[in-house]
């Protein structure tokens, strides 16, 4: 019995698949139709400026430039330590 219901089971399978393989349709119906307006000359001519316009460097790598500043390190240096010995420059645990 469990041989028969095993068989039966395959031909069933078997009818089904070939029932979805039965499609007939043209694929080359679904493809879209196009007309161009440029030539293959024009088409071939920007495509080798192209070259010419593109830069190999990733955008966003260059480093800015130095500020020009007036100011000193040293004087900086010693106003950030006076900020600090006040308690104005927050650190440790504190700052946050």
């Amino acid at each position: 019995m469990n041989t028969r219901f095993l068989l039966a089971t395959l031909a069933i399978a078997a009818a089904a698949t070939g029932a979805a393989r039965a499609d007939s349709d043209d694929p080359s119906q679904h493809v879209i139709q196009f007309e161009g307006q440029r030539t293959r000359a024009e088409v071939m001519a920007e495509a080798a400026t192209v070259p010419a316009t593109r830069s190999l460097e990733p955008a966003g790598s260059r480093v800015a430039a130095p500020l020009k500043s007036s100011l000193q390190v040293q004087a900086v240096r010693a106003q950030a330590a006076e900020a600090l010995r006040l308690g104005k420059i927050p650190s440790g645990e504190t700052s946050f």
